[in-house]
């Protein structure tokens, strides 16, 4: 009994091992310029042929790309900058122009890390792999959206703003959604709302939703495209993918995105394949 019982402060020891997972190694950022952050998977792995966007490739949406490269250049240049926030209408460009800006900058330190809702609960984690790298980095969360109670929405607010764990200032979060206060949204929250003296107080329903995407310092907004804005960047694409377009391209175009039941840049896109493939 008295030799089981020196044993036992050793057998705990060696449990609490067990239960902490072990630190990621580092990437060698010199040559991977995009990764992606799982905890389950064992921390960072390295994206080794990431998607590449051009700007110049990205059509009528030239405010979004403005204000986006803005920010992202006082970033690279360690100027102060916001975590954004790119929402709206789907397939307008929104994880397109987060890639794009990234191409541009990679080559003067800025790297991309790719972010699921999984792994939002580790991002302290992420954040303190991060903070002594000699490189700037944008955590990336691609159509960002909750369900109610769900448990990553506390863990990103508390990662924006709020949290002793946040990022260091070589990190900035960018995140895309449909919807802009990233929740649903629902009538009855609205049936909380109270008049007082003349002055309107949401309910805490609706300031609990507000509260996510308030802390988004940048809000990108996206919209639905009419029809000339479609048919120019579908013929765009399927120029730079060496199709010709004839007579019949608007009318395929439109009878396409009809198809689909969208017309957007996304849609234009899909098209231009499917033209230039057949040519």
């Amino acid at each position: 009994m008295t030799d089981f019982a020196a044993l036992l402060p050793r057998i705990e020891h060696l449990l609490d091992r067990l239960d902490t997972p072990a630190a990621a190694p580092g990437l060698d950022w010199k040559n991977v310029r995009a990764a992606r952050w799982s905890a389950q998977a064992g921390g960072l792995k390295p994206i080794l042929h990431p998607q590449r966007a051009a700007l110049k490739d990205l059509l009528a949406i030239d405010e979004q790309k403005q204000r986006v490269d803005a920010n992202t250049r006082q970033f690279v240049a360690s100027r102060p900058a916001n975590n954004v926030l790119l929402s709206g209408a789907r397939g307008c460009g929104k994880s397109s122009l987060v890639k794009a800006v990234h191409a541009k900058y990679a080559a003067k330190g800025l790297r991309l890390i790719e972010v699921d809702k999984a792994g939002l609960p580790s991002l302290p984690d992420l954040f303190e792999l991060l903070a002594d790298a000699d490189y700037r980095f944008i955590v990336f969360i691609d159509d960002l959206t909750f369900a109610e109670h769900e448990a990553g929405y506390a863990s990103l607010k508390a990662a924006l703003d709020g949290s002793l764990a946040g990022p260091s200032d070589n990190v900035l979060i960018y995140a895309t959604s449909n919807r802009r206060h990233l929740m649903p949204e629902y009538m009855a929250e609205n049936l909380e709302t109270k008049h007082l003296g003349g002055e309107v107080h949401p309910g805490e329903a609706t300031e609990e939703k507000v509260s996510l995407s308030d802390r988004f310092g940048l809000w990108v907004s996206f919209h639905g495209m009419d029809q000339e804005t479609y048919l120019a960047i579908a013929r765009h694409w399927a120029e730079r993918l060496g199709a010709t377009p004839d007579e019949t391209f608007e009318r395929a175009a439109l009878q396409w995105s009809l198809g689909r039941g969208a017309r957007n840049g996304r849609v234009a896109w899909q098209f231009a394949r499917d033209w230039a493939g057949k040519q």
